[in-house]
């Protein structure tokens, strides 16, 4: 009985995030999101450390750890960041998130999280930048909304053709990996089939007798 209330308490520290509370929530934020869905065994894995580290950011103001379960009503939020595989991890500026490539134990997301989550370079933060980002913003406010969009999806586009082409290419290797392994493994089998194992045991016949015959 204790045991299942401390699982349930745990699981309480747990904030989701929804289209519909996802601008009141991250709103001036920086974050650190997993995207999840309910029968994925590494999730489940990964909950209770998940946990840990939302209650450690609970209340903060610049910050927020929280999850978006991509098979309910948060699946928009995953399919408009590409989420393809569970848990995917995601941190930054909302409206720009990146992948998080780090460990998954509570001590290395805590480590990346003490470092990272912190006010960032953005549009509403434009007094953290440096020049160079400066400018660029300043760059792209000068745009209207349609030429905005425009570079997006050809920024989206180009990303789309290199995860195409190294797929492609990936599946070229494959195939050539099989073939060269087909064509090795036929090789040997007739080495072994044109007498190789007899050889082997004549000679260890051989070697027998004449070490019976040095006797």
């Amino acid at each position: 009985m204790m045991r299942s209330f401390a699982v349930l308490a745990t699981s309480a520290a747990a904030v989701h995030l929804t289209p519909d509370n996802w601008d009141e929530m991250t709103d001036g934020k920086t974050v650190f999101l997993k995207m999840y869905a309910p029968w994925c065994g590494h999730c489940k894995k990964m909950a209770p450390d998940w946990d840990k580290l939302t209650k450690d950011f609970e209340g903060k103001s610049d910050a927020i750890v929280a999850e978006i379960d991509c098979t309910a009503e948060g699946k928009p939020l995953c399919d408009a960041n590409g989420v393809q595989g569970f848990p995917t991890i995601k941190y930054g500026d909302p409206a720009g998130l990146e992948d998080y490539q780090g460990g998954r134990t509570y001590d290395d997301m805590k480590k990346f999280c003490d470092e990272n989550l912190k006010p960032m370079c953005s549009p509403k933060n434009i007094d953290l930048c440096d020049d160079e980002k400066k400018t660029q913003i300043e760059e792209l406010q000068a745009l209207d909304e349609e030429d905005l969009e425009k570079k997006i999806k050809e920024s989206e586009s180009e990303m789309e053709t290199a995860e195409k082409d190294f797929k492609e290419l990936v599946e070229k290797l494959q195939k050539k990996y099989e073939k060269a392994n087909k064509k090795k493994d036929d090789k040997i089998k007739e080495i072994k089939d044109s007498g190789l194992g007899l050889m082997k045991a004549v000679l260890a016949q051989q070697a027998t007798l004449a070490g019976k015959s040095e006797l």
